[in-house]
């Protein structure tokens, strides 16, 4: 705050401060207030609202217990969208290790566009392009047929595979750049020591690249999860009956159940949900908020 100050004057710094203030409250505090008023009350007609019947109650919560095809739903968004996650980190570190420590400066920003265009065109665009590319006569199963590896086409779409692949290619860049910014401040120097000190590439990693990017792994699994699981368009889009997320249970319980006091209950719980995910994740990699905001 004091760099702040003597940067833009205690006027400007006022007002930077007070416009944050009124974002915060206004966009993420207020709204959250709202909903969590709003999980505690009963569904009711306009005209029995704040009579004796509108009265706080856990009903709303207590309907996820209860309600065995929703459990199961939110219970499979849990696992499904840490093997999103798991499985992104698995495609992103050899990327990031390879952009920060072994691609020239020359060849790098070339290596990060290639990364970034594709992420120019809408997300949903970028879901119907994999639509395509998974549908049961589309290019992949003509190249897995053409290759012999399987004798029949696949059914990819309404899966939960198709809704995992989509997921891992939609927020791959959520992952690869934490772990990019991290993985580059490491000195090159420990690893060639390690290197000449007969350390395996295996043992480096383990002891060497992977402790000092613990807070991009963090910041790259907390966004990739938390992602994943608010997702709505890449699971309606590339998932089925079988591969239904909570969200879509969230969107029908607003737009098309007419409850929004049990949408916003369902809301809140997956919420509870992210908030643990990133306090699991700061307590597993011991690394606290200064240096996941770094």
């Amino acid at each position: 705050m004091t760099e702040v100050l003597r940067r833009y004057g205690p006027v400007l710094t006022a007002i930077i401060v007070a416009l944050c203030a009124f974002w915060v409250v206004m966009l993420v505090v207020l709204p959250q207030i709202l909903m969590i008023d709003f999980s505690l009350r009963p569904s009711l007609p306009p005209s029995r609202v704040g009579g004796p019947d509108d009265v706080y109650t856990v009903q709303n919560y207590v309907t996820l217990w209860n309600n065995a095809i929703h459990r199961s739903i939110f219970l499979q968004t849990i696992w499904a969208s840490a093997l999103v996650t798991a499985l992104t980190f698995a495609v992103c570190y050899p990327v990031a290790y390879f952009m920060a420590q072994v691609a020239r400066p020359r060849t790098l920003p070339m290596l990060v566009l290639l990364l970034v265009i594709p992420f120019w065109i809408n997300e949903l665009l970028r879901t119907f392009a994999w639509y395509i590319i998974l549908a049961f006569n589309g290019p992949l199963n003509l190249l897995l047929v053409n290759l012999g590896l399987i004798d029949r086409p696949i059914r990819f779409l309404g899966s939960p595979a198709g809704v995992i692949v989509g997921m891992v290619y939609v927020y791959i860049l959520f992952m690869v750049f934490p772990l990019y910014n991290a993985i580059e401040s490491l000195d090159r120097n420990q690893i060639e020591a390690a290197r000449d000190l007969g350390s395996g590439w295996l043992r480096i990693h383990r002891r060497i690249v992977i402790p000092h990017a613990k807070p991009g792994i963090a910041v790259g699994c907390i966004m990739t999860f938390m992602l994943a699981a608010g997702s709505y368009a890449v699971p309606a889009l590339l998932g089925g009956p079988n591969s239904r997320w909570f969200t879509e249970i969230i969107y029908n319980w607003f737009f098309e159940g007419g409850n929004w006091n049990q949408g916003a209950a369902y809301a809140f719980i997956l919420l509870v949900l992210c908030v643990g995910f990133i306090l699991l994740m700061m307590r597993l990699f011991k690394v606290g908020l200064t240096d996941v905001a770094k």
